[in-house]
């Protein structure tokens, strides 16, 4: 009551009595509850506080560390292409040859020989096989020429003394190794057939084996089933002591991909000639590519080829390249130069086996094959196309 004896309502308390009311009125509420109202109430831990903040930092943290694992790994694995390329090619290894002519539309050629190598008796760098592959860029297709050993080539500079055309690779590498071997035989062969081949590689048997090993070995389809001898006295007598195939899928390491490739003295004819080791020769190399997959799945096997090949590949292709021309080994045709057709078998002045042009007006023209590869090459592909190969598991 006032001085004057009348109540004073809440509607007519002053603020600083509401807030004392409120105040008052709250302290009774929490004490209802069981709470201290003069207890200062709990902290927030501070690792709760900061929380957030840890999880953003760890973020961070973790996409530099695999930002800079990344750089590392990439530099780790640049330095081992480095490495590989030094040992096998003459071009830079930040060099490509091919990069833009496959973008483009003008076939390009590369020459592939397979020959013995240091560790092989008789015939050491004679040229076991030759094979141009002839991609289309426009159409992304490629098409392989095998080159018979035996055909006989005259009227080169460099092999003044006429010879057969393996022979080339062999003169090459006696005047200055395998860089100068690939250089000399590519020449005659861009002369004979008329290509342009600018560029080549060469791999040795025991490159070929190490290669094959290398990823595991192969699945190929072989559709006739022979067996072989590594010995000419033997094919006449025939007595097989080189071993067998047999027909439908086989598997084959490093040593057998290399005798089935090689094998000529068969016990089926239409196996025993180098038209048909080249066929075989197509399905390894068709296995090859199926077996390095694409893109981050082929890391793995390509390290572990370019491991195998080191001191038996030769080429002036860059690894870059050499990349780029893997994708191109699943060859989608053939052009056979075949014997009656456009190829004749006869006997050098010497009792050698070798084939000639056909419709040469001399033994140093040519024309003839340059014309029959270029129509060849001008007929649409085959459709389906046949599959080297089967699917690798």
């Amino acid at each position: 009551m006032n001085r004057r004896g009348r109540r004073i309502s809440h509607a007519t308390e002053s603020p600083r009595a509401r807030r004392i009311r409120e105040a008052t009125e709250r302290e009774q509420l929490l004490r209802a509850q069981g709470i201290d109202p003069l207890k200062p109430p709990p902290r927030r831990s501070r690792a709760a506080a900061r929380k957030p903040r840890h999880w953003k930092r760890n973020l961070v943290l973790l996409l530099v560390i695999l930002l800079l694992s990344g750089c590392t790994g990439g530099w780790l694995f640049w330095q081992r292409v480095a490495a590989f390329n030094d040992d096998v090619s003459s071009a830079g290894s930040l060099s490509s040859s091919l990069l833009f002519p496959l973008l483009g539309s003008d076939p390009v050629n590369v020459a592939i020989y397979g020959y013995g190598g240091p560790g092989h008796t008789g015939g050491t760098y004679l040229a076991d096989s030759i094979m141009i592959l002839s991609i289309d860029p426009k159409t992304d297709t490629t098409t392989m020429i095998p080159i018979p050993r035996d055909l006989w080539i005259e009227g080169f500079s460099e092999i003044p003394n006429n010879a057969k055309i393996n022979e080339a690779f062999a003169d090459g590498y006696v005047r200055g190794g395998p860089y100068e071997a690939g250089g000399l035989a590519t020449k005659v062969l861009a002369d004979v057939t008329g290509l342009r081949i600018e560029h080549w590689m060469a791999l040795d048997f025991n490159g070929f084996k190490a290669m094959v090993d290398s990823v595991g070995g192969v699945t190929v389809d072989n559709p006739v089933a022979f067996s072989y001898t590594w010995n000419e006295d033997s094919f006449f007598a025939r007595r097989w002591d080189g071993g067998s195939f047999a027909s439908g899928p086989i598997f084959l390491d490093g040593a057998h991909a290399l005798d089935y490739a090689r094998s000529r003295y068969a016990s089926v004819k239409a196996e025993a000639s180098d038209f048909a080791r080249s066929v075989r020769q197509q399905r390894v190399l068709g296995a090859l590519r199926l077996k390095l997959g694409g893109g981050l799945s082929a890391l793995g096997p390509g390290l572990a080829i370019m491991d195998a090949l080191k001191g038996q590949l030769a080429t002036d292709l860059s690894a870059i390249d050499l990349y780029l021309l893997s994708g191109h080994l699943a060859v989608d045709r053939r052009i056979e130069l075949s014997e009656g057709v456009i190829l004749e078998a006869t006997t050098n002045s010497i009792g050698q086996y070798i084939f000639v042009v056909i419709g040469r007006a001399s033994g140093t023209d040519y024309s003839p094959l340059q014309a029959y590869i270029q129509t060849e090459l001008a007929r649409p592909l085959p459709s389906p196309v046949p599959s080297p190969s089967p699917s690798q598991p």
